[in-house]
């Protein structure tokens, strides 16, 4: 399940975040950059809770399908066909196809994650997105959302999760590959997305005990930092180092 781990991971936590503000991917449209392993599987598991995945993206350009892109052609066109995603048009036709990566974030949706690369979206994308209605961002990169993008976020108290939460899901999964080698365990696919779900709920809630502001609002930067934080000293604390 390595391969899947990092987009699943994002969805769980995504799942978590949603759930505490009484909302779900029920019948939500959804905007992922990028197209990669990360992108791919964030579709597939958005889709299984319920979203509708309209935009996807690679370094040339975005594709936009009001019905819904379907994560299985993503995987040909790119694991198989070697392709740009140019080539979904070849599969369904009536989605549109627009050059340069960066205008994904005009296109109107409710949850966006970005999973392309570091500093993709920047103070004009976040704008879009939150003029547009968005209210969820959770990011499945490491730091795709520039400080400016992230205060715009912030200011509009939309939810907000940083990929030092949202995007552990990868390095989680590699961590239950040393504990299975290790211990000469062979846990199921099934057991350790199991245990994935487990961890990302564990994370979103040391976010909530941390970053809970005294006006409600759930600032998840602040709630990561402090709890990142709290295990480091915390364990120093054990050892006797302090």
């Amino acid at each position: 399940a390595r391969t899947e781990a990092t987009g699943y991971g994002l969805c769980y936590f995504a799942k978590e975040m949603l759930a505490d503000a009484g909302k779900s991917f029920e019948g939500q449209r959804v905007v992922i950059s990028g197209s990669g392993n990360v992108a791919t599987y964030a579709n597939q598991k958005a889709t299984q809770m319920g979203g509708k995945v309209i935009a996807m993206s690679d370094s040339n350009g975005y594709i936009v399908d009001e019905n819904g892109i379907d994560y299985k052609v993503i995987k040909e066109i790119k694991e198989v066909k070697r392709a740009r995603i140019k080539t979904y048009l070849d599969y369904v036709p009536t989605a549109k196809y627009v050059e340069g990566s960066k205008g994904i974030w005009t296109v109107p949706c409710d949850i966006a994650l970005p999973c392309a690369t570091q500093n993709e979206l920047q103070l004009e994308g976040a704008e879009a997105l939150v003029a547009n209605g968005c209210y969820a961002v959770a990011e499945g990169a490491n730091m795709p959302s520039t400080p400016e993008a992230i205060k715009v976020f912030q200011d509009a108290k939309i939810l907000y999760a940083p990929g030092k939460a949202a995007n552990a899901g990868g390095v989680s999964v590699s961590g239950l590959e040393m504990t299975q080698n290790a211990q000469k365990l062979n846990w199921t696919a099934e057991e350790v997305d199991a245990k994935l779900h487990q961890i990302m709920s564990s994370i979103h809630h040391a976010c909530l005990e941390y970053g809970t502001e005294k006006d409600g609002y759930i600032n998840y930067m602040k709630g990561a930092n402090i709890a990142g934080f709290m295990k480091v000293a915390k364990s120093m604390v054990e050892q006797g180092v302090l």
